[in-house]
């Protein structure tokens, strides 16, 4: 079956409502950081203050996304994304509240921190309910929920473009707030939406005499979660290596616009995952399209001005989306669907840790060294993602034979 045939029959399955729905729904996530940013920074006139309330939201939100996770996976979807949605929602307005209010740092980051960890993780719950929607599609199902993660992982990137540009546009033309105002709105809508949602799926019971190995994290899922710490990095120094050269060649503005072509290549080459024939393992992925980011991150280093690292960018795109995509669909055939909640959680919330320690590490260098010491660190984290893959093929070979 073709492609768009499978992705039509995918959207049939739940309707093209849903989609939109599990789109908007994951919007707020991509926009709160730097809302939260802006917003703060604006306020308080102290880029640090807003990079400590920016970080509070960001931290807070991948360590409690595995949590959340597991409890979805012992009492459904519906009741923990409704209080996620509703809570987090009512945090970021608070959050608007006190920085306009002039409120103590200490306050506004504390709220920062609480309204992260109910921030709800809805591209990695709308991934666990492909599982449970595709199960009466029988010898198709595995192909069908495939198709559906590609699409998942462009999804992801699109919303990471375009939630971003919304804050910036918004911020632009009304305030900060304002854009963390219609988060907020957003949030609570689709959010909450997304959580009633007649796919939100039921809690699983663990069979009686389930095996240690599915009572714990294995091996294979912590390596599976350093492969999206790893790719976080990429996503947290390439974006801090072009505001960099931006600010460098006086163009601060432009840096959104070169980084989010990162995401161009990457939504394409992600829905072209589909495509790819079962005979080519998740490993084999995994490995071959690490093998791509070492290799097109080299190019990293020899850009000198915006109009070099554009081209740069678009391309080393077409790497990381299907990178991403073959992570999570070797969760997928790993885990159990009673742990599918925490695994998928888990693996976002390892990218969220890895973007933090990729933007700080390529900052602190990028103040000695410039935008090249920063895209160091991309490079870095992409050949150490190659050699993991390498180490880890055979493991993870060996574990898809037993599953």
């Amino acid at each position: 079956m073709s492609p768009l045939l499978l992705y039509r029959r995918m959207i049939g399955l739940v309707g093209p409502t849903y989609i939109v729905v599990a789109f908007l729904g994951r919007l707020p996530m991509a926009m709160n950081q730097l809302g939260v940013l802006l917003l703060v920074s604006t306020e308080t006139g102290r880029y640090s203050a807003g990079g400590m309330a920016a970080g509070a939201v960001a931290t807070s939100s991948a360590v409690a996304a595995p949590v959340a996770g597991a409890l979805t996976d012992r009492i459904g979807q519906r009741p923990v994304v409704l209080v996620q949605s509703l809570v987090a929602s009512v945090g970021i307005m608070a959050l608007v509240v006190l920085a306009t209010a002039d409120a103590a740092l200490p306050l506004i980051v504390a709220v920062a921190g609480l309204t992260g960890l109910f921030m709800p993780p809805v591209g990695a719950m709308a991934r666990v309910r492909w599982r449970h929607i595709a199960q009466p599609t029988g010898s198709g199902q595995v192909r069908l929920v495939d198709t559906a993660f590609s699409y998942e992982g462009a999804a992801d990137e699109a919303a990471y473009v375009i939630g971003p540009a919304l804050v910036g546009g918004i911020a632009a033309v009304v305030h900060p707030g304002g854009a963390l105002i219609v988060a907020s709105m957003l949030l609570a809508v689709f959010g909450g939406w997304f959580a009633l949602h007649s796919t939100a799926t039921p809690a699983h019971a663990r069979p009686a005499g389930a095996s240690k190995r599915m009572q714990m994290i294995t091996p294979e899922l912590v390596i599976l979660a350093v492969a999206n710490l790893l790719i976080g990095m990429v996503f947290g120094a390439t974006q801090t290596g072009t505001t960099v050269l931006a600010t460098e060649q006086g163009n601060p503005g432009h840096a959104g616009l070169v980084y989010a072509l990162l995401a161009v290549g990457s939504v394409v080459a992600g829905l072209s995952v589909a495509a790819l024939p079962a005979r080519f393992g998740y490993a084999d992925r995994i490995l071959t399209f690490a093998a791509a980011l070492a290799v097109l991150a080299i190019p990293l280093m020899l850009a000198d001005s915006l109009g070099e690292l554009t081209p740069v960018m678009v391309v080393l795109g077409f790497a990381i989306a299907p990178y991403m995509i073959s992570v999570v669909m070797q969760a997928r055939q790993l885990i159990p669907l009673s742990r599918a909640g925490m695994a998928m959680t888990l693996l976002g919330g390892a990218a969220g840790i890895g973007y933090a320690i990729g933007s700080g590490a390529a900052g602190r260098l990028a103040d000695a060294g410039g935008h090249r010491a920063a895209f160091a660190v991309t490079l870095t984290a992409c050949v150490t993602a190659f050699v993991l893959a390498c180490l880890a093929r055979r493991r993870l070979s060996a574990a898809n034979a037993e599953a």
